[in-house]
């Protein structure tokens, strides 16, 4: 099994707060559509919110099959928020890891980075016209590494020491490119 982990942990800062809960113009939350997406690519799908944030816990509680936690340590990184995750699910063949503020990720690219892991690629990373982007899928070889991520780097550094494993996969999706750091960005998102 391949278990999704959305990372819906950060502070938003750049964007001023609240960028999860904002709504996109078919009237979902950007956090419930990035959510919505993963869960239609896998079986089993994990949500990391930090502490305190109520809003972001209860909305994406409302959904079905979908495990949400808490991270304690969120504020101190994305390492610990994907971590936390890979806890919950430390018998997962690999993981699909996919951020909250990517809500127009087409669920057809989350399953081909999926079907790479399983098949047996170390890392699996889309690619659209050249340039990376997200989901990143890592295969259980790297389960203990995952678990011992701290600081804000996330995965990017395990991945960075093995340039050699990573299995690229060109895809027709721009979303993987579009997260929201700035209310310009969300307004080009809305305007897709």
């Amino acid at each position: 099994m391949i278990a999704g982990i959305l990372l819906a942990a950060g502070a938003a800062t750049r964007f001023g707060g609240g960028k999860l809960i904002q709504i996109l113009s078919d009237d979902t939350p950007v956090c419930v559509a990035s959510v919505r997406n993963l869960k239609a690519a896998l079986p089993h799908v994990i949500a990391v919110t930090r502490p305190g944030d109520m809003a972001v816990y209860a909305l994406l509680q409302q959904e079905n099959d979908l495990q949400v936690l808490t991270c304690p340590r969120a504020e101190e990184g994305m390492g610990h928020t994907l971590a936390e995750g890979v806890a919950a699910s430390r018998d997962a063949a690999g993981w699909i890891v996919a951020l909250g503020d990517m809500p127009l990720i087409q669920p057809a690219t989350i399953k081909r980075v999926a079907d790479a892991i399983a098949q047996g690629a170390w890392f699996a990373i889309p690619r659209h016209q050249g340039k990376r982007g997200h989901p990143i899928g890592i295969h259980r070889y790297f389960r203990d590494q995952l678990l011992l991520l701290t600081g804000d780097k996330g995965a990017r550094d395990l991945i960075a020491a093995h340039p050699d494993k990573i299995e690229f996969i060109d895809v027709d999706d721009p979303g993987i490119l579009l997260d929201i750091d700035t209310r310009a960005d969300l307004d080009q998102v809305r305007n897709l």
